[in-house]
């Protein structure tokens, strides 16, 4: 069959990268996109071939797709979907444009990118989906509804689509990965100062002394937080493996709340959330 391609987004730093230089480094063609063309030039300067896919721009999800399937001959076997933001606020502060465009990232761009995958990998009766969810896929926790919401579509969305595969030789997994080192904190704060008026909402102080300290502070580790290789050694197993699981755990936490989820009533799980 010859080497095996992927198309992996978000690989300007943290998940991506990691995933796109170890499946290169385990042979397989690695087509590493980035929404900057910047971020882009510097991958094609280390080897990658590295096309520029924004899931906000509809144009160039259909630009880096074609000048992937022309490099292969028309062949993807995986699709990683990876790249991703976040919108810290209290969901009572979210206006409805920032929804809006934290969807059109987050949900509508991959949902786009995975429905063009589709046909090239059903015309060569197999392919791998991967789609980089999060613990707050499966559970919510305070200052990231935007966030929140999106990965619980996309979880619907994920499933929906696994069931319809079945048969046709189209994997589809999730990863979970909880608090992983990435540079997801810092990315936030651009659709934080577009769209969030904290210091007119009702509850200011708790931006100031809550939210801010730990958006804008020195970088700390989270609890449990896990380098971003602990992503790719599951990716390479919904990748690689004859039977793919339907979803893969990283950290304590995403284990530790799939259990909670599902033997907790809701109200008990919303106080041990509560709690940290």
């Amino acid at each position: 069959m010859g080497q095996k391609s992927i198309l992996i987004t978000g690989c300007s730093s943290g998940i991506g990268l990691d995933a796109a230089r170890t499946l290169r480094a385990r042979g397989w063609r690695v087509f590493a996109t980035c929404r900057k063309q910047g971020d882009c030039d510097r991958l094609r300067a280390e080897g990658f071939e590295s096309p520029r896919l924004d899931y906000a721009d509809e144009a160039s999800i259909k630009t880096a797709l074609a000048e992937m399937l022309d490099a292969t001959g028309g062949r993807i076997d995986a699709l990683f979907n990876n790249g991703a933001y976040a919108c810290p606020a209290l969901v009572e502060d979210l206006p409805r444009g920032a929804l809006r465009e934290i969807f059109e990232s987050n949900v509508f761009g991959w949902h786009d990118l995975t429905r063009q995958v589709i046909p090239a990998m059903r015309a060569q009766g197999q392919g791998r989906i991967v789609q980089c969810s999060s613990v707050l896929g499966l559970v919510a926790i305070g200052w990231r509804g935007a966030y929140v919401s999106t990965k619980f579509a996309l979880e619907g969305l994920s499933d929906a689509l696994r069931i319809e595969m079945r048969g046709t030789g189209i994997e589809v997994s999730l990863i979970e990965p909880g608090p992983v080192t990435t540079k997801i904190r810092e990315n936030a704060r651009a659709p934080f100062e577009r769209w969030i008026d904290w210091e007119g909402a009702a509850r200011a102080e708790e931006y100031r002394t809550k939210l801010r300290p730990r958006l804008y502070g020195d970088y700390s580790r989270d609890r449990f937080e896990l380098p971003p290789a602990a992503v790719t050694t599951k990716l390479i197993h919904a990748l690689e493996s004859p039977r793919p699981k339907a979803r893969y755990y990283v950290t304590t936490p995403t284990y530790l709340m799939g259990v909670l989820r599902r033997i907790l009533p809701t109200r008990a799980l919303d106080w041990v959330i509560s709690k940290g």
